[in-house]
């Protein structure tokens, strides 16, 4: 089919951000650091998306204390390992699940001839560790193009992830549906022209999503006609 749905990952597939929200906190004690983010300031450091960007921003606009003034990209680097480590052994213990209708969505869409692809800024053995905790050996295959993480110059809401998804599924923004669960992520896949429905998550619900086509509580209630209608 010459059609595609691009997910977004964190909060769209699962809520993983409290998970996201332990292993930071975890990496933390591990490094010997007095920080400890609870549910109010990890949605304020949610503004900011990709997770060296995030321990960056808590570092320069909260005053955190502990962080080097020295070999600052090193030490942020180093950090985000560890919390990559801490999360994905979260997942790998069974403490994600996905989202209501998630499942069924791929499901059908496949059943249908959709194409499917993920656009996220999550790191790609964290989308690794869902998948394979999620859907087992089966997980990796169900997507025909996964661009993550590090793999364009800017984040969401910049629309660069989005731009590369297209080019690698050879497919104009009028082909594809984006499913989004944040403000950044409505404007970085609607920057790339590309339709957009929101299902809001625990820590984006309340956001602005005037910009979305459709806005549903998850994809147990998407309708596939009201998707199709939102193709060019």
């Amino acid at each position: 089919m010459d059609r595609a749905i691009i997910f977004d990952v964190d909060g769209t597939l699962a809520e993983t951000e409290e998970g996201h929200r332990e292993a930071f906190n975890i990496a933390f004690r591990e490094a010997g650091l007095p920080w400890s983010w609870d549910q109010e300031l990890y949605r304020k450091l949610l503004g900011v998306t990709g997770g060296k960007e995030r321990i960056r921003y808590f570092i320069e606009d909260f005053g955190a204390d502990g962080a080097p003034e020295q070999n600052l990209d090193q030490f942020i680097r180093a950090l985000h390992a560890k919390k990559t480590l801490a999360y994905t052994e979260i997942v790998k213990g069974g403490g994600l699940e996905l989202r209501p209708g998630v499942r069924e969505c791929i499901e059908e869409a496949r059943q249908r001839g959709y194409r499917l692809a993920l656009a996220t800024t999550t790191t790609p053995a964290n989308i690794d560790a869902l998948l394979g905790a999620t859907f087992g050996d089966a997980g990796q295959g169900l997507f025909d193009v996964i661009c993550a993480g590090d793999s364009v110059p800017n984040k969401k809401p910049a629309p660069d992830v989005y731009l590369q998804a297209l080019d690698e599924l050879e497919l104009p923004a009028g082909s594809c549906v984006a499913i989004e669960d944040s403000r950044n992520g409505l404007l970085s896949a609607r920057a790339a022209g590309i339709a957009t429905i929101v299902t809001p998550c625990l820590y984006t619900r309340g956001e602005d999503f005037a910009e979305a086509a459709l806005v549903i509580d998850g994809l147990d209630s998407l309708d596939f006609a009201d998707l199709d209608a939102l193709f060019g």
